[in-house]
């Protein structure tokens, strides 16, 4: 895998907890940052992705599908809610 140096300029304060929580979860300020960075790509990513696929639902489909499920069945020993 290919590294590569980043200047990166932190508030102090940030760079303070940012090393806080290094030390305390036993890894490199370097490591907590980049998955730090990761999760957050991660994040952002799924969120685009989820929007993408919004736009092609087709919603009366959905709910058409929906209102078809366990049709005229009644519900099954298992299927009881909490507290029931």
């Amino acid at each position: 895998m290919r590294k590569s140096n980043f200047a990166l300029r932190l508030q102090p304060s940030l760079l303070d907890e940012a090393r806080k929580l290094a030390e305390s979860e036993g890894v490199a300020l370097n490591q907590l940052i980049n998955v730090a960075v990761a999760e957050k790509l991660s994040a952002l990513r799924t969120e685009s992705y989820f929007a993408e696929r919004a736009k092609r639902a087709d919603i009366p489909k959905a709910i058409a599908l929906l209102k078809r499920a366990g049709g005229d069945n009644p519900p099954v020993k298992g299927d009881e809610l909490p507290g029931d």
